[in-house]
């Protein structure tokens, strides 16, 4: 069995609270790098000429980042948590610095995928390294103050993007980074134990590695690129869904054959870890779908600023903040988790329906109110799904479990982002093109170029139909959303209540 850090007995109070510290800080770091570019990304995309790539900005971190999770995660059962994740920080680093001297689009994309490579193992490595010195009975809690840090990065992420958009630019949310990477790199060395060397050799899945990278890599090209790009119909959209199936088939092929697999087969026997999978799938599309995209469409559509937009977004975040954390309390103190999962999917359908009622004329108040409800479903089962899932494994595979559910939720994400970018995007340039460019005022503006300041200038039959189009443009997509919801709810139903193990090293078997 791997023991890359002490277990519970050999680590005193002190210590673990350090150690969760700093696990926070790179929970902080990895999340930051998602929400601190929110509210910054209409500027950013119409300083840099690129209205029709704004969702490969988001699209491009969480492609390279999800197909990273689970390799890292693998690789850390193999080499230990401490190098693999002070390798991530450091690749997580020199992106953020590259995109914060990107000259043009493709430029910041590239220095996206490169920040993903690095942060993908970020999020996975911490909930790991949790799960080596703290029992699941006590996890929940300590899972809960590492959500902290989510939460928090989502509220003063957009925030800092924001004050960043309207202070010292845009590129500041990039540069941010690199001194909390350093940070981060530098407490991370001192504090986690430099793991042992394993006795028996150690055999790197590498062709699982490089198939699983081209069917995800595969996957999402072809949701991001299918309605917008190319026609659904069309032979490219068509190659790379051939490319995802066949993809698929040789990936489980090597996998049931590899000696250390990426993603072992024996995962998919265990029932819970199924039912929460195809949960955290299913929340990762909506929580990142909403995300993304509300800030755009609060700083367009309802006229406000990038800091101001940032502050309606703390509504969803307080929402997230309070469950996450108040129901790690609970469950460390009762044992029960089953019902919060269940719960948050009945909650988070509420939300995305009052969402998708918005308006432009749906007040502010109101706006924030619909969004605290979402946020109250997803901080009540984010945090538990991987709980139940590292509570049905050996502590010997945790961080293999752990990042493979981080996998699927990414996943989600990525689909999330890139399915509701898709539509979104589409169906705005095909509105601007059909009614702004050839109504008055058109000649005043590049419909690729468009910055909030730049709506809030035009004049107002102009403005009003760009108003419009944006809310058109998204609103229904979070009703399409409820569906999906719906199906998590009743496989999160089935899910079964295994007692949580008092041990870091007890063997669980769901």
């Amino acid at each position: 069995m791997n023991r890359d850090l002490p277990t519970e007995a050999s680590v005193d109070r002190r210590t673990l609270v350090l150690i969760v510290a700093a696990l926070m800080l790179v929970m902080l770091l990895a999340s930051l790098s998602q929400t601190v570019l929110s509210t910054a990304l209409p500027t950013i995309v119409g300083a840099l000429d690129g209205a029709d790539h704004i969702l490969w900005v988001i699209t491009a971190y969480l492609l390279s980042s999800t197909i990273m999770m689970p390799i890292q995660g693998r690789l850390s059962d193999q080499f230990g948590r401490k190098p693999i994740l002070l390798s991530a920080v450091f690749v997580f680093t020199v992106g953020s610095f590259f995109g914060a001297i990107a000259t043009s689009m493709p430029i910041l994309i590239i220095a996206r995928v490169v920040q993903g490579l690095g942060g993908g193992g970020l999020m996975v490595l911490s909930q790991a390294a949790i799960a080596d010195v703290v029992p699941a009975r006590e996890r929940g809690k300590y899972m809960g103050f590492v959500g902290v840090a989510f939460a928090f990065s989502s509220v003063v992420g957009p925030l800092l993007g924001g004050w960043f958009t309207e202070g010292p630019g845009w590129r500041w949310a990039f540069w941010i980074n690199v001194p909390l990477g350093i940070v981060a790199f530098a407490v991370t060395a001192v504090l986690l134990k430099k793991p042992p060397r394993r006795s028996e050799p150690t055999r790197p899945d590498y062709l699982g590695m490089m198939l699983l990278a081209c069917v995800t890599t595969s996957l999402v090209l072809g949701v991001t690129w299918g309605g917008h790009q190319y026609a659904w119909t069309s032979p490219q959209i068509m190659t790379l869904a051939f490319a995802t199936v066949l993809g698929s088939v040789a990936f489980g092929s090597a996998e049931s054959r590899a000696a250390e697999p990426i993603i072992p087969i024996a995962l998919f026997r265990d029932r819970n870890f199924n039912l929460t999978t195809i949960g955290s799938l299913a929340l990762g599309i909506a929580m990142f779908g909403a995300i993304s995209y509300m800030p755009t469409y609060l700083q367009m559509a309802m006229g406000v600023n990038a800091t101001q937009a940032g502050l309606m977004m703390i509504s969803m975040m307080s929402g997230l903040l309070i469950t996450a954390v108040g129901t790690g309390i609970i469950i460390s103190r009762t044992g029960k988790y089953r019902r919060y999962p269940i719960s948050g999917a009945v909650v988070m359908m509420l939300g995305l329906y009052l969402m998708s009622t918005i308006t432009v004329q749906t007040s502010r108040f109101m706006i924030e109110l619909f969004m605290l409800v979402l946020g109250v479903g997803i901080g009540l089962g984010m945090q538990v799904m991987t709980l139940i899932v590292q509570n049905s494994f050996p502590h010997a595979i945790v961080g293999t479990a752990t990042a493979a559910n981080n996998y699927f939720r990414q996943v989600g994400a990525t689909l999330g982002s890139a399915v509701v970018g898709s539509i979104f995007t589409a169906r705005l340039l095909a509105s601007l093109k059909g009614h702004v460019e050839a109504g008055p005022g058109a000649g005043a503006f590049d419909s690729n170029a468009l910055t909030p300041d730049l709506v809030r200038s035009l004049p107002d039959p102009v403005r009003e139909v760009i108003v419009a189009a944006y809310n058109d443009a998204l609103m229904p997509v979070f009703l399409g959303l409820v569906p999906l919801m719906f199906v998590s709810f009743i496989c999160l139903w089935f899910v079964r209540e295994i007692p949580l193990a008092q041990t870091v090293d007890s063997h669980r078997h769901g």
